[in-house]
């Protein structure tokens, strides 16, 4: 009889362990070494974060799975099914995470405070490279442990996909950029490598914050690129400050658009309205598309869910309706963009020449190098360069 029961506690341990229901903590509260407050604890938990029951209760306490994958234990009456409005939350003062309240995330979060922060699919530096992160950016973190270096689950939740791992001491409250800067001032000028490292961070956090920042935070970053004396990073930072300095004069939203707002395509000689030609004007230009496709279309932005695919470029295409909108174009000798009278983007265009002529009236993101935006009432072109030539043009719809 006691073998039966001591498989029977088994089974139900193994399917509470192993269950799909998920559980939530409706307060703050720590994760601790064993079942009592008094107990040392490993970290931090933030009203909201998902935990994985590894055990039944017993006497008020569960043991549990942080979404970093650290164990212990949490008080039974801080879990939950599911939130609600009428949860009364007990804050823990001296819980580090931010609640969504600070005009940079929507939920628990803490900043990265280092530059190409590399996030791991796991908490291993071996793991996949998921994401490059900036200094400055803001990540969901519902769990934060104690220990510098253990790891921190910067995804938000349990789910393979989402889940981002970096160490404990590379997240923290947002850097202050002009501590950045004097702290940059103060170091001795022929340490060229923790200059460059107070540099890139000052200019990541720069591109985090007002464009006014860009050219300051690069002309800084200037003065170590040149002690270093690398062509190739010096011709980079020199094209940064010349869209640093666009940025800083940007343009109203309305300028912008009074600017583009006769833009059209040129393609073989063939002139189209704004972006949209007739279907048969389509193939009698560039003939059948080399593929055609059906292109889900949720948000209902494209002319048509079937696509015509060709070499120079890409449209959504309604067939009984006898009408094309072109969405991307490869910019080359037959093909070119139409601002106004005065600005045509092609295929001569170098990078360094876009920037001068019309960087005031662009969007630009560290995050997106070589690839700007300009603003044409709902929807944007994104601009692409290749090799320090312009590559291609497409038309991106908000949703």
């Amino acid at each position: 009889m006691k073998k039966y029961y001591f498989l029977l506690a088994l089974l139900f341990s193994s399917l509470l362990i192993n269950a799909q229901e998920r559980y939530f903590l409706n307060s703050d509260t720590r994760l601790y070494t064993s079942a009592n407050t008094s107990a040392d604890f490993l970290g931090y938990f933030k009203y909201g974060a998902e935990v994985q029951l590894l055990s039944e209760s017993k006497n008020g306490w569960y043991k549990v799975k942080a979404d970093n994958l650290s164990e212990g234990y949490i008080p039974e009456k801080f879990v939950a099914k599911r939130l609600n409005a009428r949860d009364i939350k007990v804050r823990d003062n001296e819980n580090p995470l931010i609640e969504g309240d600070d005009n940079y995330y929507g939920s628990n979060h803490l900043f990265i405070l280092v530059a190409s922060l590399k996030a791991r699919s796991q908490p291993d530096k071996n793991s996949r490279i998921r994401e490059i992160l900036y200094t400055g950016d803001p990540v969901p973190i519902n769990y934060l442990p104690k220990n510098q270096e253990e790891w921190v689950n910067i995804g938000g939740n349990f789910n393979d996909e989402y889940s981002k791992f970096t160490l404990r001491k590379f997240v923290g409250k947002r850097p202050d950029f002009n501590t950045l800067l004097k702290d940059f001032d103060k170091l001795d000028v022929n340490n060229s490598t923790e200059r460059k490292t107070i540099g890139e961070r000052i200019v990541e956090l720069a591109w985090n914050s007002d464009n006014a920042t860009l050219t300051p935070a690069y002309q800084r970053y200037y003065e170590v690129v040149k002690q270093i004396n690398d062509p190739k990073l010096i011709a980079e930072t020199e094209l940064n400050m010349a869209i640093a300095k666009g940025l800083a004069k940007h343009k109203k939203p309305e300028e912008i658009l009074a600017f583009v707002k006769k833009s059209e395509f040129i393609l073989k000689g063939t002139k189209t309205k704004s972006w949209y030609l007739t279907q048969k004007d389509l193939v009698k230009t560039f003939g059948k598309p080399t593929k055609k496709a059906t292109v889900s279309d949720e948000c209902g932005i494209y002319l048509s869910e079937t696509f015509y695919y060709y070499p120079d470029l890409e449209a959504s295409v309604d067939e009984e309706k006898n009408q094309a909108e072109i969405t991307k174009v490869f910019i080359n000798e037959n093909n070119k963009l139409v601002l106004n009278q005065n600005a045509t983007l092609d295929h001569s265009l170098t990078e360094k020449a876009f920037i001068e002529k019309y960087g005031t009236y662009i969007g630009a993101s560290i995050k997106a190098p070589h690839s700007y935006s300009i603003q044409i009432e709902d929807s944007e072109f994104r601009i692409e360069f290749k090799d320090g030539k312009i590559f291609t043009i497409e038309i991106f719809f908000y949703c």
